[in-house]
């Protein structure tokens, strides 16, 4: 079963003022993270979905996905990177964000499992919520590529079963959240 990576990687980051994709914690950037972290899983290919103006770092084996359409928000990024996992054939995806410094490896093989032994979707859960990393079967690749707007698969993980993700609720908006992250997962901070 082929199960692709999405790393969405498009946002504009105006809360925090810079692209967060390029932040480092340790020696490697957000983005390099989250590619290490979809490959270890198993994830392939993984691709990588950035805005049109790339300013973003990363290394391989990640595939780019450039996403014209980045300013209408998360949705597009969404159907860029479902457009580009069917044309690989693949059987299932695993969307996940840049800005989560809590998510691993092993985590996103336990979605996979989930998502694999049920054939349905499977989100994260954290703070009482449902979000990213989340599985979606290509049974579900139709109502990925219907999303529109900034609210990205919200609708679709409201009846997932899921997956507890510890500290999934600290993404990178706010200069806040990037210290409370470098405080907790870069090692030169401890």
């Amino acid at each position: 079963m082929k199960v692709a990576g999405v790393v969405l990687a498009a946002g504009a980051s105006n809360r925090l003022g810079r692209p967060k994709q390029n932040l480092r914690l340790g020696s490697e950037t957000l983005l390099e993270r989250a590619v290490r972290v979809a490959t270890a899983a198993g994830l392939n290919p993984v691709f990588v979905v950035v805005p049109p103006d790339n300013r973003t770092t990363f290394a391989a084996p990640a595939r780019v996905v450039t996403n014209p359409d980045a300013a209408e928000g998360m949705a597009s990024s969404i159907r860029a990177a479902v457009a580009a996992a069917i044309q690989v054939e693949a059987d299932a995806v695993v969307i996940l964000a840049c800005d989560q410094p809590a998510v691993t490896a092993e985590h996103l093989v336990e979605l996979l499992r989930n998502g694999m032994e049920g054939g349905d979707v499977v989100a994260s859960t954290y703070a009482e919520c449902k979000g990213v990393p989340a599985y979606f079967p290509a049974s579900a690749f139709e109502e990925l590529l219907s999303l529109r707007g900034d609210k990205g698969a919200r609708d679709l993980l409201a009846t997932a079963r899921t997956v507890a993700l510890k500290d999934g609720d600290l993404d990178i908006d706010t200069a806040e959240d990037w210290a409370r992250a470098r405080s907790a997962f870069d090692p030169a901070e401890k």
